[in-house]
């Protein structure tokens, strides 16, 4: 997952996963951990936060879930909207 992303519809989107910190939209999401795990071939990384209170607002307003399927699809998504990226040329 490493690397920039462009949405793969309009190109414009962009997605950067660097070490830990994940950057869309031009904006970093300040969570506070992160699970990686395998669910059926898939490689998925769930970005989480602490503060149970802002638990829904985070995920209403962050991507926070990220996968790659067997197929080298790459998904980002939240509750509110999903997205495919590909590897950006530069």
């Amino acid at each position: 997952m490493q690397g920039r992303w462009t949405e793969i519809d309009d190109g414009v989107s962009v997605l950067v996963v660097t070490g830990g910190e994940v950057i869309c939209f031009g904006q970093a999401i300040a969570y506070d951990y992160k699970l990686v795990g395998d669910d059926d071939g898939a490689l998925t990384v769930s970005l989480k936060i602490e503060d149970k209170a802002r638990e829904d607002d985070f995920q209403r307003s962050n991507l926070t879930e990220l996968v790659i399927s067997p197929e080298g699809e790459f998904h980002a998504y939240n509750t509110q909207f999903a997205i495919q990226f590909i590897k950006a040329d530069r």
